[in-house]
C-alpha cells in the first residue's frame, strides 16, 4: 500500500498524524491477513504500531505486510511503513482472527 502526505493530513507540528500512519499500516495489515488468501473470513483482534520517525509533507510512504504464522484460526502480521529513502517511520504488529464463513462462495452445479 502506498500513500503520500498531504497538508491535510499534517498535525500542527506539521508532522503526519499518527492515526494516518495507522490507516495505512492498517489496510496493509488488511490485505495480508486477506480473506481472499485462504477464502476465509478474517477480521483483526488487536494490534500495536510504533512510530519510529515522522512523516513529513510530500513523504512517499509504503506499507509492507508480511504474514509470520498462522495456527489454527489466528494469524500474526508484521508491518513496516517506510519513507521513499527506505527509512522505517512505523511499526506494527497486527493479530487476526477467522470466523465461520467463507468470502467467496462455491459456484452453485449447474
Amino acid at each position: 500500500m502506498r500513500m503520500t502526505v498531504r497538508e491535510s493530513m499534517l498535525n500542527s507540528h506539521q508532522l503526519c498524524y499518527g492515526g494516518m500512519l495507522f490507516s495505512l499500516a492498517d489496510c496493509a495489515f488488511a490485505f495480508a491477513y486477506a480473506c481472499n488468501t485462504y477464502n476465509e473470513t478474517t477480521v483483526a483482534s488487536g494490534c500495536d504500531i510504533d512510530f519510529v520517525r515522522p512523516a513529513r509533507l510530500g513523504d512517499e510512504l509504503t506499507a509492507i505486510a508480511e504474514e509470520r504464522t498462522v495456527s489454527g484460526r489466528s494469524g500474526i502480521y508484521d508491518v513496516e511503513v517506510v519513507n521513499q529513502d527506505g527509512d522505517t517511520v512505523a511499526h506494527m504488529r497486527g493479530r487476526s482472527r477467522r470466523i465461520k464463513r467463507t468470502v467467496i462462495d462455491s459456484m452453485p452445479r449447474q
